[in-house]
């Protein structure tokens, strides 16, 4: 289970807006555009379900089904959409296109596809990002 402590700065029914401490690793993250980066550090939203209120410590967690879903889904979905289109585009130049290069065309193939499922996956986040199972907690009140 993946854990933070931040401070609670608004309530919302039942979300909240937490402040976390911006790690290091958060420049490199590939889903920046889940959290909002303030002066104090990053603001991410959880379901508040200990009914925190704004002031308060909390520690917000994530599950770790959740984490892996999303790990899979950004890494191991374009990479295997990535590989399949180049297994594809190998056999559709050597059975369609004799007189060209066939690791151009699986190269291209390859790459055409993988673009396709990182637009794939970015219509499912839409559409994910509003359903509970995904979305972080507030597992406890620390102050």
């Amino acid at each position: 289970m993946i854990e933070d402590i931040g401070v609670v700065t608004k309530t919302d029914g039942v979300t909240a807006s937490i402040i976390v401490r911006k790690k290091d690793f958060c420049d490199g993250c590939t889903t920046k555009g889940t959290c909002e980066s303030t002066d104090e550090g990053m603001e991410i939203k959880a379901l508040n379900t200990v009914q925190a209120k704004v002031g308060q410590t909390v520690k917000v967690s994530l599950g770790p089904q959740t984490f892996l879903k999303g790990t899979i889904l950004v890494y191991g979905i374009p990479l295997i959409a990535f590989i399949g289109g180049t297994i594809m585009g190998k056999i559709i130049a050597l059975e369609y296109f004799n007189g060209t290069d066939s690791d151009l065309v699986a190269a291209a193939t390859g790459f055409a596809v993988f673009i396709i499922s990182l637009f794939g996956i970015k219509i499912w986040a839409k559409k994910a990002a509003s359903a509970t199972e995904y979305k972080p907690f507030i597992e406890d009140i620390v102050e």
